[in-house]
């Protein structure tokens, strides 16, 4: 495919932007997509993102690998290499296996290790939620009912906050 701008050399970069609602696909050759100012190879993969956007693509083949990329798995064989290349883990026991990397990565992608939300329980499993998870259910509803000066509900979820802790 040749370069939509120079229409002489062939397309190395492919674009998509939205403007207006509008969906427009640019296809460039280097050096029309440097003229333009779009960061093109080593000044990408050299930006605090590089690494991640590498890992997203099909990533370039002379990345050095890291000395924990023959960590293996006791459970399934699977290799922390295997879960670099492909996102996926072989089974439960890798998360245990890989740990110190899996809460490294966690960090740099989500800003911490430790999950804060809804945990999934089957329906009709009562008593199955974690009492931590509870306890910041009634923290969250204590603040609503203070905020919309309901404040019977208020006190009533306090006592319940207060037996919890």
């Amino acid at each position: 495919m040749m370069c939509d701008n120079c229409k002489e050399r062939e397309v190395e970069i492919h674009l998509t932007k939205v403007e207006n609602d509008t969906k427009v696909t640019l296809h460039l050759c280097k050096q029309c997509a440097q003229q333009k100012g779009f960061e093109t190879g080593e000044s990408i993969l050299k930006s605090p993102l590089g690494g991640f956007i590498q890992a997203m693509g099909k990533g370039s083949t002379n990345v050095l690998p890291t000395p924990a990329d023959g960590l293996r798995c006791a459970a399934c064989g699977s290799t922390l290499k295997d879960f670099r290349e492909s996102g996926r883990l072989g089974c439960a026991q890798c998360y245990e296996s890989f740990s110190t990397h899996l809460k490294d990565l966690l960090r740099r992608l989500h800003g911490s290790s430790q999950h804060v939300g809804e945990r999934y329980a089957p329906p009709g499993a009562a008593g199955a939620t974690d009492p931590r998870l509870q306890l910041l259910e009634l923290k969250e509803q204590l603040r609503r009912a203070v905020e919309n000066e309901n404040f019977e509900l208020a006190a009533e979820l306090r006592d319940r906050i207060r037996v919890l802790e």
